[in-house]
């Protein structure tokens, strides 16, 4: 099916519902075929404007969703007005849904052991009939080749899906793009969504998510973590932005 979308900045984002997005997913699911779907913010739009290897793995993903409601305000200016967020943690729940009413396994790769205990604890709590392939949680430095021939193997022989990949950004896209074509399942890319599952960071409340302010939440909760990278990166979109929504507007003047 070709994808539908557009340009925000230099990452292809696309137009999708979440019907549509969760359609496809289930449906890539069901035949393990090797695909990849990455979740975009204004932070990984931004990083294509300068990561050359970055934009290269949203722009030939499967999918690339909006995550950030900046995004999704985008897609709604560029001729796609009823676009929604498609955000990781909800897209990863909602699709956890899913899977356990279609007998679909997923596997967890990311994150720390801890982390992940907590978060299989969790979901078996909240999905008793999901079933889980496996989890895996990789050092913090890069693999060997064959460390990661031995991952490749495992998630295979895991019979999983659907491989949730929560390294963050940019290396969980990275990740993804270097595996389609030889872990045999659908790789999302969900960044914090492992920590919000499991209990380990707060997610904000619904209000705050529904008004496009889930940033700030995270910025009071973690400012010395996230100061620098919401204050820069979101003007550096905003700025970036209406640049390109100006020119496209004065493009289409003189056509």
């Amino acid at each position: 099916m070709p994808r539908k979308g557009e340009a925000v900045l230099e990452a292809f984002i696309d137009a999708v519902t979440w019907e549509e997005a969760l359609g496809q997913i289930t449906q890539w699911g069901a035949a393990r075929e090797s695909r990849y779907v990455c979740i975009c913010n204004a932070h990984s739009v931004v990083t294509t404007t300068s990561d050359v290897e970055f934009k290269i793995a949203v722009n030939n993903a499967d999918m690339a969703t909006p995550d950030g409601a900046p995004i999704a305000w985008a897609l709604r200016r560029l001729g796609h007005p009823a676009q929604e967020r498609i955000n990781g943690p909800d897209l990863m729940m909602k699709y956890l849904e899913q899977a356990e009413r279609l007998g679909q396994s997923v596997f967890f790769y990311g994150s720390t052991e801890s982390t992940l205990a907590r978060l299989v604890t969790a979901l078996n709590e909240r999905f008793p009939a999901l079933r889980i392939a496996g989890t895996h949680s990789p050092p913090f430095r890069a693999l060997s080749r064959e460390e990661d021939e031995r991952i490749v193997e495992m998630i295979n022989a895991s019979g999983a899906n659907v491989v949730f990949v929560g390294l963050g950004c940019p290396k969980q896209e990275k990740w993804m793009a270097d595996h389609r074509g030889r872990v045999r399942a659908v790789m999302i890319g969900v960044g914090a969504a492992f920590d919000y599952h499991a209990g380990v960071i707060k997610r904000a409340p619904l209000w705050w998510q529904r008004n496009g302010l889930e940033w700030l939440y995270r910025l009071g909760s973690e400012p010395r973590r996230l100061f620098r990278r919401y204050t820069v990166t979101n003007t550096l979109f905003v700025v970036g932005f209406i640049r390109q929504f100006v020119t496209a507007k004065l493009a289409l003047g003189q056509a």
